[in-house]
């Protein structure tokens, strides 16, 4: 007869679990930077055409007078409402994803997450908070000192994580809204 060694392996909660993950270096967040460049400038280009498409009937209705300026990118060049207009398309997109599931396109690639220090998601004032402190992602350059943690993640009160491979692979990633529902 054969014995079965039957070891009692403790698995933690998916809460503990996002909370063991180790602090994302300064490479990784590097990597998801430049990534989340791409997509931040596919993003604007798109909302460019927008505001040309919208420029060019509000020209032919009258609504508008180009004469002023060469063309319609001379326009929206000077305008300050289309500069207020693009800085809020750069908020929507990092406030959606970081309060959403915690990652933008490029930190999903890099398996990096967003988070408070309990795993949940960062809140539409964290992410506020932290696109003001960051500097333009100079604000990473603070994960070469002390804790790893850049200077926009401490003042967000959030860290920066780096997921295990099934943590970043699991399909019903919703941040840790599911323990909510638990509770109902």
């Amino acid at each position: 007869m054969s014995k079965h060694n039957h070891k009692k392996v403790q698995t933690k909660s998916l809460q503990q679990q996002y909370q063991s993950c180790p602090r994302a270096n300064f490479l990784k967040r590097l990597g998801a930077y430049i990534y989340d460049l791409f997509a931040v400038s596919a993003v604007l280009m798109l909302a460019g055409i927008v505001a040309i498409i919208v420029v060019i009937i509000a020209s032919s209705t009258g609504l508008i007078n180009l004469d002023a300026y060469q063309d319609v990118a001379d326009f929206l060049a000077t305008s300050q409402i289309f500069a207020l207009y693009l800085a809020f398309i750069v908020i929507g997109f990092y406030s959606y994803f970081w309060t959403r599931g915690g990652q933008t396109i490029g930190m999903k690639a890099w398996r990096l997450r967003l988070q408070n220090s309990d795993g949940s998601n960062i809140s539409f004032t964290q992410s506020l908070i932290r696109m003001a402190t960051s500097a333009f992602g100079l604000g990473n350059f603070l994960v070469f000192f002390g804790k790893k943690s850049a200077f926009q993640d401490q003042w967000a009160e959030c860290e920066m994580v780096v997921l295990t491979k099934e943590l970043s692979h699991w399909k019903g990633f919703k941040g840790m809204a599911f323990m909510d529902q638990d509770k109902k």
